[in-house]
């Protein structure tokens, strides 16, 4: 029999990509200032709609933003993120399990795909959900019987006890 999925909150359970974003939209206001105004204040906490957001300002003569995001991402990332023991463990555990692994977080792909590499977890999962709604289409990816680790604990927990605990 095989063992449940286990969906995994990047931000709360592997690392907080959210101060980073925040650096970035400071940044791109600046940045970008003299083509089109930017008031990072203005944007909806919800990542995937300020990505929407930031599609139409992009629009104004900006350009590429998603492609400004991952350079301003790869290039902090090492400030920004260090994986820890307990969620590396625990990440080494479930995939030697033979447990499909999938991260959601309402971050932009770009961001995600940066802070999965620099956290050491890139190899072990599987499946990446980004943006608004990420993790119900994860869930319905892997299924109804998916355990879900919506902390650093929860990742912990599950990978020590097997319990699939949502």
């Amino acid at each position: 029999m095989a063992l449940s999925p286990v969906a995994i909150d990047l931000d709360r359970a592997l690392g907080d990509t959210r101060p980073l974003w925040d650096d970035f939209l400071v940044d791109a206001a600046r940045r970008y200032a003299s083509i089109a105004p930017l008031d990072p204040a203005a944007l909806p906490e919800d990542r995937g709609a300020a990505a929407g957001e930031l599609d139409r300002w992009a629009e104004q003569g900006v350009g590429d933003w998603r492609g400004a995001l991952e350079r301003f991402a790869e290039d902090r990332a090492p400030v920004h993120f260090r994986p820890t023991a307990d969620a590396a463990a625990a990440l080494r555990a479930l995939a030697a399990a033979g447990r499909r692994l999938g991260v959601y977080t309402d971050a932009p792909a770009e961001l995600a795909a940066v802070a999965l590499a620099h956290l050491g977890a890139g190899r072990r999962v599987e499946l990446v959900e980004t943006g608004a709604g990420a993790r119900e289409r994860l869930l319905a990816e892997l299924g109804s019987d998916t355990a879900v680790a919506e902390s650093r604990e929860d990742l912990v927990r599950i990978s020590e006890s097997g319990r699939e605990e949502s």
